[in-house]
């Protein structure tokens, strides 16, 4: 690959659900942003994302699965030379650009080191190939405004994310709220300000939003973004040195050591739109708050062409049809992440899609959860409750609407 110099790379970040696909799938309809190299981060055994996020011809997409920052297999060094490679077999045309999505859940510090002059330390042919065919030229964190606050609170690597940028966009600022509940947008900055007082901040919906200028290529310096980012790229380093950053014999990572992890959920069948609605609305029951994001493509019975999109992010779940499966994987599937809940919790609960009677559903539910006999009659009429509703409110004509397609 002959290069005048290096290809700017554009990390996009932000916590599960702040609408990254969202932002990517409209950054790809411009021309301006012809030949892009996309590479997709997921966290889970299987992609949902790379059925989400329209490439065209002029486009390369590669996607990862596990999570960008403590998977050693699914560094950004090698998805970068997966690249290089493919331009150089010419596999592919050459590209312009790159812009690497990660999981909501990673930590940018790893990952910044790995592209930085400075980080870490190149190891083989491969690093050094990276390091002097492309450079890190910017990191977009989108925020949603809905949930970032708690958000924050629950989960350090959310904050990190807001510190590590050097643009922020906020999004769902067009979200209908209470006035109440809605915070003034200029309030959010100032405590966005507390986190990174050097990045600009810009509404998604405000007027004279450009896209093109968020992702064009800037020039990013770790050192300008305050003392706590070169910290924790200094702490990165440091253990990444030791052998400490992740442990890639055992397969553990720093979310599953803290309790969070990802279950990929399959069924070949077309289901039905009322056990759907079933299994959400439990899953929600069972979860509540630790319910972090669900994501997936759905086969409903009533129309097994046009699969439903479902996105959820704590409670508030949504959904919309596309006009044809994305590729011949017609199956429905499903990532579902979580914090502190069993998976086999989720699996059993996932059941209710099967057609199941509602008592086995209850049955399994709660052997599952490991409640005590006292407990079961409560729980199981809960659960009897919360099948009722679904099955009352969401009936295929009300549950299905025909929202508008992010993609289209």
């Amino acid at each position: 690959m002959k290069l005048d110099q290096p290809i700017p790379v554009t990390i996009l970040t932000g916590f599960l659900g702040a609408g990254k696909s969202t932002l990517l799938n409209e950054l790809l309809e411009s021309e301006a942003f012809a030949d892009t190299a996309v590479i997709i981060n997921e966290f889970g055994d299987i992609s949902i994302d790379h059925d989400l996020v329209r490439v065209n011809k002029r486009e390369m997409m590669v996607t990862t699965t596990g999570c960008l920052c403590c998977t050693a297999a699914s560094d950004i060094r090698t998805s970068l030379f997966e690249l290089y490679d493919a331009v150089e077999s010419k596999a592919v045309p050459p590209f312009k650009r790159v812009i690497v999505e990660t999981t909501g859940l990673a930590d940018p510090a790893p990952i910044i080191n790995q592209i930085t002059p400075g980080g870490l330390p190149a190891a083989g042919f491969r690093d050094h190939v990276v390091a002097r065919c492309f450079r890190l030229s910017g990191v977009v964190c989108a925020i949603d405004v809905t949930t970032i606050e708690e958000s924050m609170e629950r989960h350090f690597e959310c904050m990190k994310q807001v510190a590590f940028a050097d643009l922020i966009v906020l999004t769902k600022t067009d979200v209908d709220a209470e006035p109440a509940e809605r915070r003034p947008n200029s309030e959010l900055s100032q405590e966005i300000r507390q986190i990174n007082a050097a990045a600009p901040i810009v509404d998604r919906h405000g007027a004279g939003f450009d896209l093109a200028t968020v992702f064009a290529p800037r020039g990013y310096v770790p050192s300008e973004q305050g003392s706590d980012v070169e910290g924790w790229l200094a702490l990165e380093q440091a253990l990444a040195e030791q052998g400490q950053a992740h442990d890639s014999v055992a397969g553990a990572s720093r979310h599953a050591a803290a309790g969070i992890q990802t279950l990929a959920l399959l069924e070949s069948r077309p289901v039905s739109a009322r056990n759907l609605a079933t299994f959400v609305e439990l899953l929600n029951a069972v979860a509540g708050p630790q319910l972090l994001r669900l994501k997936g493509l759905v086969g409903l019975e009533d129309d097994p062409d046009r699969p439903l999109v479902v996105h959820g992010v704590q409670h508030a779940i949504h959904q919309y049809r596309l006009p044809a499966w994305p590729s011949d994987d017609r199956r429905t599937r499903m990532v579902v992440i979580t914090h502190g809940i069993d998976e086999a919790t989720v699996k059993n609960l996932f059941t209710t899609i099967t057609g199941l009677s509602t008592r086995a559903k209850a049955e399994l539910v709660l052997t599952a959860a490991g409640l005590s006999l006292l407990g079961v009659a409560l729980v199981a009429g809960l659960l009897l409750i919360f099948h009722e509703r679904a099955t009352a409110q969401f009936e295929p004509s009300a549950v299905i609407h025909d929202l508008p397609n992010p993609k289209s």
